[in-house]
């Protein structure tokens, strides 16, 4: 399937969970399918774009490399599906908490989690009726120069739902369990712009405290993403993304 067939057939997979309907607009570049009832906007980019799109207006736009899309499209869409709650829905009063050992961890990660997998330190698990349907990982504690010396900063390095599922108050809990066990002073993470232009952990208390500027994601001739860096690698080309957001939580 060429890239244009594939990006019409992803559209329409996508207007059938989300029950709405997508305008689309085409480039050589890049194809924005725009929804005005959802104001939602999702750009495509094709292997000749280099760079993000600054001009689109909608209020949530998703930014999406045609490369990346071939190879995690199941994961992707049920990741947009889960912003517009669709999916079964569970409370996270139902579930029952628990730490979760590297293996299965990393596991969840490849399975449902649109970045590469990474074991952290702490891992808590959120469970119902046995079945693994939220995962938080975190950092080892940081010492910092300004705070006293017990202070601790950690990071939630991933989070991610079991796809299809939506689970309400999840990371809450989580974090309430690792907090209850090591008290941190803070905790902080970093938000990928090219999804969240005005991230929901602000609702449970996370603020903005600075921004990474956009990296290079490098590609092969092949649809395969590699590693993010600053430095091209040889016999690949480049794009770039939206760069982060960083996020605190100060407990």
């Amino acid at each position: 399937m060429d890239e244009q067939n594939h990006n019409t057939a992803f559209s329409q997979q996508l207007a059938l969970l989300l029950d709405t309907i997508f305008v689309t607009h085409q480039t050589l570049a890049f194809t924005i399918l725009t929804s005005e009832d959802l104001d939602v906007s999702i750009v495509i980019y094709s292997p000749a774009a280099k760079n993000r799109l600054k001009t689109v207006t909608s209020a949530r736009v998703i930014h999406l490399d045609e490369e990346y899309l071939r190879k995690n499209e199941e994961k992707v869409l049920q990741r947009i599906a889960s912003l517009y709650s669709k999916g079964q829905t569970i409370y996270a009063r139902e579930t029952v908490i628990a730490r979760v050992d590297k293996r299965i961890s990393m596991q969840f990660l490849e399975e449902h989690h649109l970045n590469t997998a990474f074991p952290g330190k702490y891992r808590y698990g959120l469970f119902y009726r046995g079945d693994l349907v939220s995962l938080a990982v975190f950092s080892g504690g940081r010492k910092m120069k300004d705070k006293p010396t017990n202070y601790r900063s950690f990071e939630l390095i991933r989070f991610c739902h079991k796809s299809g599922l939506r689970v309400v108050g999840g990371l809450s809990r989580l974090i309430r369990a690792f907090a209850k066990d090591f008290t941190p002073g803070d905790i902080m993470t970093y938000v990928d712009n090219d999804w969240s232009q005005d991230s929901s952990l602000k609702t449970i208390g996370f603020l903005p405290t600075g921004t990474l500027p956009p990296q290079a994601l490098h590609f092969q001739n092949i649809p395969q993403q590699t590693a993010t860096s600053t430095l091209p690698i040889k016999g690949e080309y480049s794009k770039y993304n939206s760069g982060s957001t960083k996020l605190v939580l100060t407990l």
